[in-house]
């Protein structure tokens, strides 16, 4: 199985998907009024689907943003700002990755997540003039208040678990799952060297940001997953539907 699209509703398919493929390189495919845009190989994909609009991101809401995965985070960033896109400066942020953050043109939050932490990126990780090319859409996450439920969830569907992160500082942790065989380097979930390893994998990641006991509102433009080799529709453990490609 394999997590193939997160599928959001939006104002305007056509200029939305141009701003992925213009802004970050993805490529678009026409599936009727949808716009499918993403990068090669085995990630998910970004579904824009007509008869959104007003979309406005706040903290109590369930779906949170897109993680983008790539080698260097600072030639993104100036690609990005050649081109007019605002987006934050970047940096370490504690123990868990170097990054940046900025929204699409409708307000969806997209987070760039360097493979390496900062000092650690090998030089010529990638191409100035092409600096998303090793791109891949590397999480999508969700917040919740009840991880053992999320958790149940995803262990009925077949994803493992591969990393849980303490951002006490903060208030919350993350945990990562994945649809995988692949085992993290420290058996120990916790493990900060299994960080840019995770950040390193091809495939995407369903992240959760767990606050204990936290309620959250759903996003009516946030329509679920889609699952390849998924044989029947499911509801997660928050009610948002889990669809067959």
């Amino acid at each position: 199985m394999r997590m193939a699209a997160l599928r959001l509703r939006v104002a305007d398919p056509d200029a939305l998907a141009a701003f992925y493929r213009e802004a970050l390189g993805m490529s678009v495919q026409i599936e009727g009024a949808n716009r499918r845009v993403g990068y090669p190989g085995r990630d998910a994909d970004l579904l824009l689907m007509p008869g959104g609009g007003g979309y406005h991101h706040d903290r109590g809401q369930r779906y949170w943003k897109i993680g983008i995965t790539l080698p260097d985070v600072d030639l993104a960033v100036d690609d990005l700002r050649q081109k007019d896109v605002p987006v934050s400066a970047p940096g370490q942020f504690l123990d868990i990755g170097y990054m940046c953050h900025l929204n699409d043109p409708e307000g969806f939050g997209i987070e760039l997540l360097q493979h390496d932490f900062e000092g650690n990126r090998p030089v010529g990780a990638a191409s100035p003039d092409a600096p998303f090319a090793k791109a891949c859409i590397g999480q999508i996450t969700l917040r919740t208040g009840d991880i053992a439920a999320e958790d149940a969830f995803c262990q009925s569907m077949g994803l493992s678990l591969l990393s849980m992160q303490d951002v006490e500082p903060y208030g919350f942790d993350l945990h990562f799952y994945a649809f995988t065989a692949d085992k993290s380097p420290n058996p120990d979930l916790w493990a900060v060297e299994n960080r840019e390893w995770l950040w390193k994998r091809p495939y995407t990641t369903l992240e959760f940001q767990h606050i204990p006991n936290a309620r959250f509102a759903p996003v009516p433009d946030y329509l679920g997953a889609e699952v390849e080799g998924l044989a029947d529709p499911q509801k997660d453990a928050f009610g948002d539907p889990w669809l067959p490609t």
